[in-house]
């Protein structure tokens, strides 16, 4: 196997958010053995040494021992630059969503220079639209529309059979540095009070706008350049907001060049 090819799949995390069943956590780890993914978080308990975790993990065991649980969803990705949520479900927030196929060479290119996180929901109705607010992109399998909803294992063996053979394709040339997901959510937390105040974010319902920006900023990428320049710019807007457009009318009105 090229090592470019074992890094890639190397940088795919897997995370799963709130899993109900043990057992669950073990197939995950057994998938993921099979496709070279090796890191998988936990958003909550991670019961990775009960009975069913370990005999479905088979020879997927030393992933399941390696296992990192987090408290939120944030916490899970910080180190990632690209964050992939799943769902199955229809709705407002979902409509952008892509097939496994089409998201997998996204995926693979991202992962030649960083992590990126492909996030799975709970067993009973998958990602929560508070959760697919941390996600850049969002992937869909598609099915039969009797019966669509996939065991969370079989999601995962499907997308990472998805991301196998786009990462087996001959390596591309070499993808920007994006910005770890880290510091794109302190982006957002600027952005957010920035965007508010100004009247741009529908106070009853912010997130749908955000999500769009989020959608727009995931479709080509931020380096950490690009978030500090996008910060900088906000807080700016802040200030002025919060009576600094004082100063910058009482510059003007004195003939001082506003810097």
């Amino acid at each position: 196997m090229p090592l470019y090819f074992s890094n890639m799949l190397g940088n795919v995390k897997i995370v799963m958010v709130r899993p109900r069943g043990s057992g669950n956590i073990g197939s995950v780890a057994r998938a993921m053995k099979n496709f070279g993914a090796r890191e998988l978080a936990v958003v909550g308990p991670a019961r990775t040494k009960s009975f069913w975790a370990r005999a479905m993990a088979v020879h997927g065991r030393d992933i399941l021992s390696e296992v990192q649980s987090y408290a939120s969803i944030r916490e899970a990705i910080a180190d990632c630059t690209l964050v992939v949520g799943t769902t199955c479900r229809p709705g407002l927030y979902r409509s952008h969503s892509q097939t496994a196929r089409e998201v997998a060479p996204k995926i693979a290119a991202a992962a030649q220079t960083g992590k990126v996180a492909v996030v799975f929901g709970p067993e009973d109705h998958g990602l929560s639209n508070k959760d697919i607010e941390h996600c850049q992109l969002l992937l869909t399998i598609p099915s039969h529309p009797d019966y669509q909803s996939l065991n969370v294992a079989q999601a995962v063996v499907v997308c990472m059979y998805e991301i196998f053979l786009a990462a087996s394709e001959p390596a591309p040339s070499a993808q920007l540095k994006l910005a770890k997901a880290e510091s794109v959510e302190r982006l957002f937390d600027i952005l957010r009070p920035s965007l508010l105040k100004i009247g741009f974010l529908n106070p009853d319902n912010p997130e749908h706008m955000l999500l769009a920006l989020r959608r727009i900023f995931g479709r080509g990428g931020l380096e950490e350049r690009d978030v500090k320049i996008l910060a900088g710019m906000f807080r700016q807007i802040e200030w002025y907001v919060n009576g600094g457009w004082k100063v910058v009318e009482e510059k003007e009105r004195k003939g001082i060049k506003i810097k």
